[in-house]
């Protein structure tokens, strides 16, 4: 009851406005700037407001979006031919000048997406509605790589002071982190961090729109308690996170609907292996992580079956590797699971010169990913069992993101989420395998390196034959497998709920797009 009249409170009264859709989620976008960070929560969001040159159909196919058509004059080279008549909801023509303006954008310093740019030497002008990327070598993947590049308006950037990215890992600011405009179907009313957001259709959209919407308020609500009671009582439409100790309950509840399906993310622990002595350790002039029995001590010591049968409730799939099903290039024969043995993580960090364990901080967010907070609880206690003694430090995604990715990098031992939105293993080995330089590992937030890992990356990303580009995959695989580079941990369940009158479009990458939402049966 208590969690019922505190949604009340957050949401007022239920508006009698015509096809009004209210749905929320555990934490916010934190962002209106699409390259603020690579997120998939932000990026699909955002795609609300800003399209990229070709998008995702239902299928998760490539389709076109702001590009109408597109042939390849070179191997190296794509030439885009933009749609006519699309215009920013300003009235400001979009052109290529703008494709160019924000290729730029997404690449220079303050993005946070650069990474699915890396193989783009340079965006050109070919006329008002024509750009030609040039990409430093053949890229086979490179269409799957750009649909999550919004356009922005060259010229609204440039009244606004906002020609470059406001980096969020520094807490940075301007004009593009709480405003927008963009050529979506949608456009953005009002922005309240960390409470509401309202977006409203976009009149003037070139596409012809599926969705019957005519507002959307987001809203952030923290505790899954409120959350839920508020999709109960009708004060909200839809949950884009459900615990899932409540999918069974909402599953029979009348008029509500569960949709769930395997996602396409891999969550997955990770330590600092560059610095010569750890930030958060009790262990002095040395770095435990650099010694590889440590890292598989820390793989035998955790029972991921336990994760997924007690915190997830059976809601995730558990895994060897850094990528799952669905993902191209994963294999059945290399997903193996690492056995739950904590005798032999013991021998191993006695055998490493710590027969007595040692303490680390594990940086963890509390409302990112399911029950995040609750697996890396689970993650302490079972290294408690082997002598490690684990400090846990868990924080809002805003927080906690600012704190472990560059430029400081600022943890010892972490938990993330990737999912590639390429589709293609490439994407992970690229972001978060692949050692930092420039653009590349971005998300190698422990600095993992391995010189054949990395040459095998540089040539599957020009590789145009399949059978040796899949023979690069797995021995990329098998070289971080067996370097335990990361603790791979599961692949989660997508789970949303909505009320029953409420058409909607679940996708494996966990995107929301609102032009597939209905409201009515």
């Amino acid at each position: 009851m208590a969690a019922t009249l505190l949604a009340a409170t957050v949401f007022g009264a239920p508006s009698a406005q015509a096809n009004l859709f209210r749905w929320a989620n555990d934490g916010d976008v934190n962002s209106m700037d699409p390259y603020a960070r690579q997120e998939t929560f932000l990026l699909s969001f955002n795609q609300n407001i800003y399209e990229p040159l070709v998008r995702r159909s239902r299928q998760l196919q490539v389709e076109a979006s702001l590009a109408e058509r597109w042939e390849q004059p070179s191997p190296s080279v794509w030439r885009f031919h933009l749609r006519r008549g699309v215009t920013f909801t300003d009235g400001t023509p979009f052109t290529a000048d703008d494709v160019v303006f924000s290729i730029g954008r997404a690449k220079a310093q303050g993005s946070n997406v650069g990474g699915s740019l890396a193989s783009v030497k340079e965006a050109r002008r070919v006329d008002d509605h024509t750009v030609d990327v040039e990409t430093h070598a053949p890229n086979p993947i490179f269409l799957e790589e750009i649909t999550g590049i919004g356009m922005m308006s060259r010229r609204w950037a440039e009244a606004n002071n906002a020609t470059r990215s406001a980096d969020l890992t520094t807490g940075a600011e301007n004009f593009a982190t709480r405003n927008a405009m963009g050529t979506g179907p949608f456009r953005l009313v009002s922005r309240e961090p960390d409470r509401r957001t309202v977006l409203a259709p976009n009149p003037g959209w070139w596409d012809r729109p599926e969705h019957n919407l005519t507002r959307v308020e987001f809203n952030v609500i923290a505790n899954d308690a409120t959350r839920i009671a508020a999709l109960l009582s009708g004060e909200i439409d839809m949950v884009y996170t459900v615990p899932p100790q409540d999918t069974d309950r909402l599953s029979r509840t009348p008029n509500i609907r569960v949709h769930q399906q395997a996602e396409l993310r891999t969550i997955y622990l990770g330590f600092d292996q560059m610095r010569p002595e750890l930030l958060k350790s009790d262990v002095r002039g040395r770095n435990p992580f650099q010694d590889l029995r440590v890292r598989q001590a820390f793989n035998h010591a955790i029972d991921r079956a336990a994760i997924v049968r007690t915190v997830m409730r059976g809601q995730a799939r558990p895994t060897g590797l850094m990528i799952g099903p669905g993902v191209n290039g994963h294999t059945t024969a290399g997903d193996q699971v690492a056995a739950y043995n904590p005798d032999l993580a013991r021998r191993l960090l006695a055998e490493a010169g710590y027969p007595q364990g040692f303490g680390v901080t594990l940086d963890c967010p509390n409302d990112r990913y399911v029950n995040d907070e609750a697996i890396c609880t689970a993650v302490v206690s079972m290294l408690a069992r082997v002598g490690v003694r684990v400090t846990l430090n868990a924080q809002t995604r805003a927080r906690y993101f600012a704190e472990i990715l560059g430029p400081r990098y600022n943890t010892s031992f972490y938990m993330l989420g990737w999912t590639p939105n390429t589709y293609d293993a490439h994407n992970a080995f690229f972001n978060l395998m692949a050692s930092r330089e420039r653009d590349r590992g971005l998300f190698n937030v422990g600095g993992f390196s391995n010189a054949r890992f990395d040459e095998l990356v540089t040539s599957m990303a020009v590789e145009t034959n399949p059978q040796a580009r899949q023979a690069m995959i797995e021995e990329a695989l098998k070289i971080h497998t067996d370097a335990v580079g990361h603790l791979p941990l599961h692949q989660q369940t997508v789970i949303w709920a909505a009320r029953s009158n409420i058409q909607l479009q679940q996708l494996a990458d966990n995107y929301f797009p609102l032009r597939f939402v209905r409201v009515g049966n």
